[in-house]
């Protein structure tokens, strides 16, 4: 019974939508990085180390029918089960700038944060106003001690 108290603390929060909108985000961010690792560092990288084109290593786990071409692509559609490390070194890339750049991302706002904290802290707090009903009951009881 206490975990669904629990889940309906955690659903009521907004901690739900808030997840909600930060996958929803990841989301399309990741689209950016994956374009930005194919479509130029990528090929930046594959230029510096010889022409090398990433997305085109693999080893072939099988025989290659004669004819095939010697593309990750065309060996695939062979049927020939693959290990496509480019893949997974481009991924890798992926995965590791998009993790930068949500560090530089959640640092950034732990300092807006610490700077927000700061000038709250340098501000003094002003007393808040005295409810009405408090001072119509001093008045009452100075009238009355003056009776």
């Amino acid at each position: 019974m206490s975990l669904l108290k629990e889940f309906r603390e955690f659903a009521v929060k907004g901690n739900v939508v808030d997840l909600a909108v930060a996958v929803i985000i990841g989301g399309a961010f990741s689209g950016i990085v994956k374009s930005l690792v194919e479509d130029v560092i990528m090929p930046i990288v594959g230029r510096v180390v010889g022409n090398l084109d990433f997305s085109n290593l693999f080893l072939a786990l099988g025989d290659i029918p004669p004819g095939t071409a010697a593309t990750l692509e065309a060996v695939r559609k062979a049927g020939v089960p693959v290990l496509a490390y480019g893949s997974f070194i481009t991924v890798v890339i992926n995965f590791t700038i998009l993790a930068f750049i949500i560090f530089m991302m959640v640092r950034q706002v732990k300092k807006l944060a610490d700077i927000a904290k700061k000038e709250e802290a340098a501000a003094p707090a002003e007393p808040a106003p005295t409810p009405e009903d408090v001072v119509l009951l001093r008045e009452i009881r100075d009238a009355l001690k003056s009776r």
